[in-house]
Parts: structure tokens; C-alpha cells; sequence
């Protein structure tokens, strides 16, 4: 692993449906492989669909955060651990959203569109019997459709999740292809001041580039966008830290000497 990232700001532990690794192993992972800091972002989406695995993706946030912080007081002396959250957004979520932010210190948080007008694209369904692009599309419009009525999140999650589950992945998709709306999100997050991440996630589900890709990172520095955090998404152990030599290589590619960790929800500048 390259020493110049040396946090990994999205992870997932067992307080996550979708995940079995318990929190320690996540952090004595992060410790062994020399990190400095990692920031546990519990996925919360209420209203998920059914899912044939009968998946909740409800989160007991008193337990998460109890468990959270007796672990980061055993870990001080190692490894910084943050306390973050990973929001499913979806419209009408907004105002129980703002809610909870108000009443929970969360280190971070992560905007995230998971469920797409009632549908995951993690699972085949939301393609079926419909165009690639049409569906591709449907799902950066439901992102604008979040920002509008929501925008209190640090960052806004994978920009370009949909790719890792299309039947073509990202073999015929390309910022191009979607410039004017995909412009249009990083544009309307750069005025209401909200971040995006590199997430290493793209490298290990063979898309062979990070989410969003390396050329909508390169347009959200060209218009002027400051705020990049990094994670690698894991689930598991071996996740962590994932690709981050080529996270350096992406970030200095686009024009950034840095990355972002946030504490308290404020914003710290790491030089690469």
C-alpha cells in the first residue's frame, strides 16, 4: 500500500447487513497495514426494497456508536477511528435525514444513492428489459432528484455506482457519454459546498478506474471542486486500504495535492 493515503474513510463492519466482519477486525486490519486514521460508514437506508437475501439495511446507531467509541479508546495509542455514517438517500428520506444529524455527532457522512425509484441496479432487476443507458441515466437524475431536497452530507458516495452492476459494467459507459447531467451534479455539490470521494471500490469489482470515474474526478477539480475523500469501501478485511497506490497516481493525475479527512464534520486537508 502507498504510505501518501494513509486513512481510509468508507468501511463497513458487521453493524452493516451486508457485511459479517466485526468492527475490531476491520480496525486490526487498518493497524496492520500502518494506517493512521479509518472512518467506519455504517450503511442506514430505511425504505429499502425486499431483497431476496431478506437483507436490513436498518442500523442501530446507539449500539454502533457505543461500540465505536469503546473501541477507538482501545485502539488509541495504534489508530484513529472515526465515527461516520453512509445515508441511502432517496427524496423522501430528506427531512428524517436532517433530523438525525441534528441529534448524532457523526465525524462524516456520506451521501450515498443506493435504491433508485424503488429499485437497487445491485440487483438485476432494476436492468431488466430496459436499455443500459436509459438506466444508467435514470440514475444520475436520482441523484439531482437528492441534492434538491437534501444536501447536509460531507460527500456524495460512488457517483457512478450503477456501472459496477450494469450487464456491460463500464465497457460502454464514459463520462462523455453522460457530460451535460453528470456536469450538472458536480456543479450544483460544488455550490452547496458538498464533497465527492474516490472510492477504490471500481478497482475490485474489475471496472479497472475508482467510482465515479478518473474523468469526472478530473471535471469536479476543473470546476472547481476542493473536497475528495477516499475510501476503498470495504466490507472485509482484505478490502481495506485497496488500490490506494493508484488513488495517489488518480488524484495527482486530476490536479489535487491532497486529500480530505473529516472530524466533526469539518473538513482536514492531507497533503499526498
Amino acid at each position: 500500500m502507498d504510505q501518501k493515503i494513509l486513512w481510509d474513510c468508507h468501511m463497513h463492519s458487521s453493524f452493516s447487513s451486508d457485511s459479517d466482519t466485526p468492527m475490531e477486525e476491520m480496525i486490526q486490519t487498518a493497524v496492520e497495514q500502518g494506517l493512521k486514521g479509518i472512518c467506519f460508514t455504517e450503511h442506514f437506508d430505511p425504505d429499502y426494497p425486499d431483497t431476496p437475501e431478506d437483507l436490513d439495511f436498518s442500523l442501530d446507531i446507539p449500539a454502533y456508536r457505543q461500540k465505536l467509541e469503546s473501541l477507538a479508546d482501545a485502539f488509541k495509542d495504534q489508530i484513529n477511528v472515526n465515527f461516520g455514517i453512509e445515508l441511502g438517500l432517496q427524496p423522501h428520506l430528506a427531512e428524517s435525514f436532517s433530523g438525525l444529524l441534528k441529534e448524532v455527532p457523526f465525524d462524516f457522512v456520506i451521501g450515498s444513492s443506493h435504491v433508485v425509484h424503488g429499485y437497487d441496479p445491485y440487483y438485476p432487476s432494476y436492468f431488466a428489459g430496459r436499455k443500459e443507458s436509459a438506466c444508467y441515466m435514470e440514475y444520475f437524475e436520482s441523484i439531482l432528484e437528492n441534492i434538491a431536497v437534501f444536501d447536509e452530507m460531507d460527500v456524495y458516495g460512488h457517483i457512478d455506482y450503477v456501472v459496477r452492476y450494469g450487464p456491460n459494467q463500464n465497457r460502454q459507459y464514459s463520462y462523455g457519454r453522460y457530460k451535460e447531467i453528470l456536469d450538472e451534479i458536480l456543479r450544483t455539490l460544488i455550490r452547496k459546498n458538498v464533497g465527492i470521494e474516490l472510492n477504490t471500490g471500481g478497482y475490485h469489482y474489475g471496472l479497472g478506474e475508482p467510482n465515479p470515474c478518473v474523468n469526472i474526478i478530473r471535471r469536479y477539480r476543473e470546476l472547481g471542486g476542493e473536497i475528495i475523500t477516499i475510501g476503498a469501501d470495504a466490507h472485509t478485511p482484505d478490502k481495506i486500504g485497496y488500490a490506494f497506490n493508484k488513488a495517489v497516481e488518480v488524484l495527482r493525475e486530476c490536479g489535487f495535492s491532497y486529500y480530505t479527512v473529516f472530524k466533526n464534520r469539518q473538513p482536514v486537508f492531507h497533503k499526498l
